[in-house]
């Protein structure tokens, strides 16, 4: 938590929202990547995802936090990455991202305080304003960080999502009854 820039919003008001998530909806591109899309001449789409995202998304899954993840772009490489990481809800070509949201409120019957969104850009900015927990990577775009209550200290493809992951965790009390598992 102490990596984490919170502007004006306290460390303990994060904490707080935190305790309440239940779902952690994540942009890809600029979030579970650093924003860059490489294309081969086979038209073929190459992306690269942070070994400590992913394996925080995992430890989530654990705890019992649902993680989803809402984009506006297809990639076959984002469905693949979803299964490994054992995410169900994959929403692509998502260029209303409220309307899944919305579906994804209505499965599990959630309210928008127990969820949290991480974004970069502005098409994120109406999800931003609606969940209990938004956060905003560190070289997101100045616009969307004017909606979040958490930025955080790593960029987009680089652990921005693991300290998300990791803040969760710790918010619901799971973080040192994880930790034990791996000193087994």
């Amino acid at each position: 938590m102490d990596k984490v820039k919170t502007g004006k919003i306290s460390k303990t008001k994060i904490m707080a929202a935190a305790q309440k998530i239940k779902l952690l909806i994540l942009d890809v591109d600029g979030v579970m990547t650093d924003g860059s899309i490489i294309l081969d001449n086979n038209d073929n789409e190459i992306k690269s995802f942070h070994v400590r995202d992913g394996h925080g998304i995992k430890m989530l899954g654990k705890a019992g936090v649902r993680v989803a993840i809402i984009t506006g772009r297809y990639s076959a490489v984002v469905d693949r990455r979803a299964l490994e990481l054992g995410i169900d809800d994959v929403y692509q070509r998502c260029y209303v991202k409220t309307t899944a949201y919305e579906q994804l409120l209505v499965k599990y019957n959630l309210t928008d305080v127990e969820t949290a969104y991480v974004g970069d850009d502005v098409v994120d900015i109406a999800l931003l304003k609606r969940v209990g927990l938004p956060i905003v990577v560190a070289d997101g775009a100045d616009d969307a960080k004017k909606y979040s209550i958490m930025i955080t200290s790593n960029p987009g493809g680089r652990g921005a999502v693991r300290e998300v992951t990791d803040l969760l965790l710790k918010a619901a009390g799971k973080w040192e009854e994880l930790l034990i598992e791996y000193d087994k």
